[in-house]
C-alpha cells in the first residue's frame, strides 16, 4: 500500500498528523456521474405553461481508510410542463476528503456540513451547464443550507435511536 494520497502528496504517517494536531484538507473533487434527458424534444420546446420544478438532494459518506473519506453530493432536478417532462438533470459530485486528528463527532460534523458546502458550485455550474446545452432556459439552483440539513440529520438519528445512542461512538455518515 502506498503512503500517498490521491492528489499525489505524501500522506503524514498516522503518529505524525496526530503530533501535527486537527487537519481538514480536500484532496480531490470530481464528477462521478452526470446524466441529463429531454424525453419530450423538440416538441416540449412548444409548449406552453408554468414550469413545475422537483429537487433531490442526497449525501452519501464512504471511509476509504483511517483518514480518507470520499463525500458524493447528488442533485436530482426535474422540470416538467403539465403532464409532460421537459427535462432531468442528475449530476453526482464527489470529493476526497482527509480528516485527521478529530474525534468521531467532529469528523461527522465536517462531513455533514463543510464536504457538501465545498461541493456545492460543483454541482450547481454542472446542472446550469447540462439544462442550458439542452437548449432550456438558465436555471441557478439556490443556495443550500446544510448545517440545518445536518441538524434535522441528527435529530432524526437521535430519535431513531431511541436518545440513547451516544453520537461520538457512531461511525461518520455526514447527511446519509
Amino acid at each position: 500500500m502506498s503512503d500517498e494520497t490521491t492528489n499525489g502528496a505524501a500522506a503524514p504517517a498516522p503518529q505524525d498528523a496526530a503530533a501535527a494536531g486537527p487537519a481538514f484538507s480536500v484532496e480531490k473533487i470530481y464528477v462521478k456521474d452526470v446524466s441529463f434527458e429531454a424525453p419530450g424534444a423538440p416538441g416540449i420546446f412548444n409548449e406552453q405553461g408554468q414550469p413545475d420544478l422537483q429537487l433531490n438532494l442526497n449525501q452519501r459518506v464512504q471511509r476509504l481508510n483511517d483518514a480518507l473519506f470520499e463525500v458524493v453530493l447528488g442533485v436530482t432536478l426535474t422540470c416538467k410542463v403539465g403532464d409532460k417532462t421537459a427535462y432531468v438533470a442528475e449530476v453526482q459530485q464527489a470529493g476526497v476528503f482527509a480528516l485527521v486528528g478529530l474525534p468521531p463527532q467532529g469528523i461527522d460534523v465536517l462531513l455533514g456540513t463543510q464536504c457538501p458546502n465545498i461541493l456545492f458550485p460543483y454541482v450547481r455550474q454542472l446542472v446550469s451547464d447540462l439544462i442550458q446545452a439542452g437548449g432550456f432556459p438558465p436555471f441557478l439552483l439556490q443556495p443550500i443550507n446544510f448545517d440545518a440539513l445536518y441538524a434535522e440529520t441528527l435529530r432524526q438519528r437521535q430519535q431513531q435511536a431511541g436518545g440513547q445512542a451516544e453520537l461520538a461512538s457512531a461511525e461518520p455518515a455526514g447527511n446519509a
